[in-house]
């Protein structure tokens, strides 16, 4: 049956419109359109109609680690936060380096996952052979850790990476630190502290100077083998000096911004311990604010969240042993909401760093805008009136249990998602419906 989307302030490509939607089949089939006979009519009441969030970089844990969350739990989790499609990294057991691994990870989501989904193909020492021939229509991106890895895919010989750069046909995505530096940084911390190391000292061991002495090496790697290069989860002021300010087409080397380094700083540690513990770290309020900044001016391209759920008993651990991530994909948009809110950023630049960038940068074909033709990947966000306080852990889908933002009241909500044209979550609720689809990319 039809849907027809009434009373909606649809966010679309630098604009918001007043109007209604008709989805037909999947795909928006009419926008400002009359309804037709017979369709399923929704009234948004004045909310905010968006597309749907594309999440480029996630960790849904599965295979390997179910305890920690299941590709069926955090798909759950991110239709209920307005996102419709991710992107999912390969540092799972085993690790996502092969085709037939790819395959694997598509064939589970295909049977379980609520949103859309692509995933990359991890970069290791020795699997080049891998990286040149992986499928271009299928495959997000690859995935290097340089200088960094917590997944044991640590790249760290000179040569291999000079040969992914220089080699490698699809978008390199990097996570940026330099091991040497951390782990000399955390050896003095357990030399001061022994095994009572303080949250606060996060930022100091996973430094600005680690940061950037990885992030420097990828860029310069990138511009010498015209690499498309793109930065994951930028957290310096300093880092930024790296890329260029313009319109996302212009670029080569892009960076990305993540929810929580745009939300939290280091001056939540004392309240908020493990529980912002990520790498990399959460850093200064300086940063924070240097990072906002960017994400204006068109320095930083994508946002996006690194959602990393750990068990609450890991979380509880002391520092050296409570693991580095957060479950984030639920709350990512109300976080960015309430940046609009308080007139940070505009709600058509929130929508353009979640929806159309990641759509842009990685081809992703026939989804991220709101189009006739399109896709129908929606979500639509309401004026949180009832004053809820959506981040307890009461209300948490993943299957950790609970949220960084525990306690947060947040301006907004999510009323509905559409994956596909499907009603996925409304009211509250994950409803039941088709699976999300294999994101593909309109590649040469």
């Amino acid at each position: 049956m039809d849907q027809h989307i009434v009373n909606a302030k649809i966010v679309n490509e630098g604009t918001i419109i007043e109007g209604d939607l008709v989805i037909q089949d999947q795909r928006i089939a009419g926008i400002g359109a009359t309804p037709r006979p017979g369709a399923d009519v929704f009234d948004a009441q004045g909310a905010f109609l968006l597309p749907g969030m594309i999440d480029d970089q996630v960790h849904f844990r599965e295979p390997g680690m179910e305890h920690k969350g299941t590709i069926a739990t955090e798909s759950a989790a991110a239709v209920a936060g307005g996102i419709t499609s991710y992107m999912e990294m390969p540092n799972c057991d085993p690790l996502t380096i092969s085709e037939a691994a790819l395959i694997d990870k598509r064939t589970r989501a295909s049977g379980c996952s609520a949103a859309n989904y692509g995933f990359y193909l991890g970069a290791t020492n020795d699997n080049l052979e891998a990286i040149k021939s992986v499928d271009h229509s299928l495959t997000c991106g690859v995935k290097v850790f340089m200088g960094a890895s917590t997944g044991n895919m640590l790249v760290d010989d000179a040569t291999t990476l000079e040969a992914i750069f220089a080699a490698t046909p699809l978008l390199v995505a990097t996570h940026c630190e330099d091991t040497p530096m951390i782990q000399a940084a955390e050896a003095a911390a357990a030399a001061k502290w022994g095994e009572d190391i303080p949250f606060s000292e996060h930022p100091n061991i996973r430094s600005e100077d680690a940061c950037y002495a990885s992030s420097s090496l990828a860029v310069g790697l990138a511009k010498k083998h015209g690499t498309k290069l793109h930065v994951l989860h930028l957290t310096t002021a300093k880092e930024l000096a790296l890329f260029e300010t313009g319109p996302l087409t212009d670029k080569r080397i892009t960076a990305e911004a993540c929810v929580h380094h745009l939300f939290f700083s280091a001056e939540d540690y004392a309240e908020r311990g493990a529980f912002i513990k990520c790498n990399p770290a959460i850093k200064t309020t300086e940063d924070r604010a240097a990072l906002i900044r960017a994400v204006i001016e068109d320095r930083i391209d994508v946002i996006a969240t690194d959602h990393a759920p750990h068990t609450l008993e890991e979380k509880q651990r002391k520092y050296a042993k409570a693991p580095a991530g957060l479950p984030l994909v639920q709350h990512a948009l109300l976080s960015l909401m309430d940046r609009f809110t308080d007139g940070t950023f505009s709600l058509e630049k929130i929508v353009h760093k979640t929806a159309h960038a990641p759509a842009t940068l990685y081809q992703v074909a026939e989804r991220g805008f709101i189009r006739e033709g399109y896709f129908a990947d929606l979500t639509l966000i309401a004026p949180n009136h009832e004053a809820e306080t959506p981040a307890q852990e009461t209300s948490v889908l993943s299957k950790c249990g609970w949220s960084p933002f525990a306690g947060h009241t947040f301006s907004h909500r999510v009323e509905a998602t559409w994956v596909n044209g499907s009603l996925r979550y409304h009211q509250g609720a994950v409803l039941p419906g088709p699976m999300g689809e294999a994101l593909r990319y309109s590649r040469p």
